[in-house]
C-alpha cells in the first residue's frame, strides 16, 4: 500500500498491521516528501534537512502533511487524524523522524486541544480542531499576568456576559507567539464573589478584533517570543466557552499539564533549528575536535563523560513523556507526571545547551557585532543558551511545579493559605 502522488489521507486505519501502515508511510515519503529533503534525511538526519530546506520551504509543503493524517495519527480522523492506536503512532514518529517532519502549531496541538479533547462540546472540536492541525490557525495562551504568574488562580482579567457573549478587560503577559497567533486561549474571571479557583472561566478567543493589542518583549537572545496582552472591551461568544461557567479552574488543568509536557520536550530546538536534536548536536560539535586538551574535544575523558550523562537524562526525559504522552492517547487529560517531566528537563536544557557554548570554545564567548543589533550574529549554540535561561520559569516555575509533585505524585501535605475559602475580591494582591 502506497500513497498517491497528488496525496490526502494515508489510507490506512485501526485494522491494518502494524507494517502495512508502516509500508504506506515509506510510500507517502517517496511520494509526497520533497526529494532533496529525504534524501538529506537519509544521509544525515534531521541536522542535515535543515541545511537544504528553509522554515518558508517547510510552512508552504505543510498541508501536505496535514492533509495525510500523520500529524496526529492516533486522533480521530474527524479531526484530521488516522485514529490509530499509540503504538503504532509511535512507530511512524520513528520513521519520520530522520526528515524532521516536525508539527507545526504546537501550542494549539499541545495547549488548546487537551482541554478541548478532556471538556470541549462536539462542535467546537470539529470547528477549531482542523484548521489547527493544518496550521491555518495558530494558537497562543492568554493566561499569566502581571500579577498572577506562579499563583495564576488569582489572575484578575474579568469577563462579563452580554447576552450571547463575553466582555473582557485585562492585561495578560509572557504570552508566547500572540504576535503570530489567531486564536488564544483565555482565562478570566467571572465571579469576583467566590474562592480564586471557582470563579475562573476558560474561552477561546479570536485575536483579531477590536479591543486586542499585543506588544512583542524581546528576550535576552535577541528574538521576540514573548508579548504582552491588553484586552479593553473584547468579545467572546458564549458558543466559546469550554466548560461551565466558573469552572475553568478544572479545564485549565488539562492545557497546564499539556503545557508541561510540551516545555518538557526537546528543548530550544524546533523543525528549523540547529541543534534541536540536543545531546546530538553535542556530539557532532565534541567530534569536531577529537584531540584531548581543547574545551569540547572528545578525546577529553571527562567529555565524553559529560556527553554521556546528558545523554542518559535526555532517555529518562524521553521515557517520562511517553507515560504522559500514554495518558493523552487514552483520552485522559496529562497527570502530574507532566511536572516531574518540566522540572527535570527545564535544569536539562538549560545544561545541555550551555555544554554546547563550553564546545565552541572562544567561538561561544566572542563573536562579530552588528552594529547595536548586538544578538544578530549570535552563534545558535549561544542563542539557545540563553534562551534556555526561561525553561525553569516558562510553564510553571520549577518550584511551582515541585509543588505539585510533592502533593499529588507524593502525597505532602499542601502549604498553608490563610485566605483558602475567601472570595476572590477579598484576598489581598500585589
Amino acid at each position: 500500500m502506497t500513497a498517491s502522488p497528488s496525496g490526502g489521507r494515508l489510507p490506512v486505519g485501526a485494522e491494518d498491521d502494524v507494517e502495512t501502515v508502516l509500508e504506506a508511510v515509506r510510500g507517502w515519503v517517496e511520494a509526497i516528501v520533497p526529494a532533496a529533503w529525504v534524501a538529506a534525511g537519509r544521509s544525515g538526519g534531521p541536522a542535515a534537512v535543515r541545511t537544504v530546506r528553509t522554515r518558508a520551504d517547510y510552512e508552504a509543503w505543510y498541508p501536505a502533511f496535514a492533509d495525510s493524517g500523520l500529524v496526529v495519527p492516533n486522533w480521530p480522523v474527524a479531526y484530521g487524524g488516522l485514529y490509530l492506536p499509540p503504538g503504532v503512532a509511535r512507530r511512524i514518529d520513528a520513521e519520520l523522524r530522520p526528515y524532521n517532519l516536525g508539527r507545526l502549531n504546537p501550542l494549539g496541538l499541545n495547549l488548546a486541544a487537551p482541554a478541548l479533547f478532556a471538556h470541549g462540546t462536539e462542535g467546537q472540536r470539529l470547528r477549531f480542531l482542523p484548521p489547527l492541525v493544518r496550521n491555518e490557525e495558530k494558537w497562543c495562551q492568554l493566561f499569566s499576568e502581571p500579577g498572577a504568574g506562579s499563583d495564576l488562580a488569582s489572575l484578575a482579567t474579568r469577563a462579563v456576559r452580554d447576552g450571547d457573549e463575553w466582555v473582557i478587560d485585562g492585561q495578560k503577559v509572557w504570552t508566547t507567539w500572540a504576535h503570530l497567533s489567531d486564536m488564544a486561549v483565555l482565562l478570566a474571571r467571572t465571579d469576583p464573589d467566590v474562592p480564586k479557583r471557582r470563579g475562573v472561566t476558560y474561552f477561546l478567543l479570536d485575536l483579531h478584533q477590536p479591543g486586542v493589542e499585543v506588544r512583542p518583549l524581546r528576550h535576552l537572545g535577541g528574538e521576540v517570543d514573548f508579548n504582552e496582552v491588553f484586552l479593553a472591551g473584547a468579545r467572546v461568544l458564549d458558543a466559546q466557552r469550554v466548560g461551565e461557567v466558573g469552572d475553568g479552574w478544572k479545564v485549565a488543568n488539562a492545557t497546564l499539564s499539556g503545557e508541561r509536557q510540551m516545555v518538557s520536550g526537546a528543548g530550544s530546538g524546533g523543525v528549523d533549528r540547529i541543534g534541536g536534536s540536543g545531546v546530538g548536536h553535542l556530539l557532532d560539535l565534541a567530534a569536531r575536535s577529537p584531540g584531548a586538551g581543547r574545551v569540547g574535544g572528545w578525546g577529553d575523558p571527562l567529555v565524553r563523560q559529560r556527553l554521556m550523562r546528558l545523554h542518559s537524562e535526555e532517555r529518562i526525559r524521553d521515557w517520562t513523556n511517553q507515560r504522559v504522552r500514554a495518558q493523552l492517547r487514552a483520552g485522559r487529560p496529562p497527570g502530574p507526571e507532566s511536572s516531574i517531566g518540566k522540572v527535570h528537563q527545564g535544569d536539562l536544557n538549560q545544561r545541555v545547551q550551555l555544554t554546547a557554548t563550553d564546545l565552541l570554545g572562544l567561538g561561544g564567548q566572542a563573536w562579530p557585532g552588528a552594529g547595536d543589533d548586538y544578538a544578530a550574529d549570535l552563534p545558535y549554540e549561544v542563542r539557545g543558551m540563553l534562551r534556555s535561561r526561561a525553561n525553569t520559569i516558562e510553564g510553571g516555575t520549577t518550584e511551582i511545579n515541585k509543588n505539585v509533585v510533592g502533593e499529588r505524585v507524593l502525597g505532602l501535605p499542601r502549604e498553608p493559605d490563610p485566605y483558602a475559602g475567601s472570595p476572590w475580591r477579598d484576598v489581598p494582591r500585589s
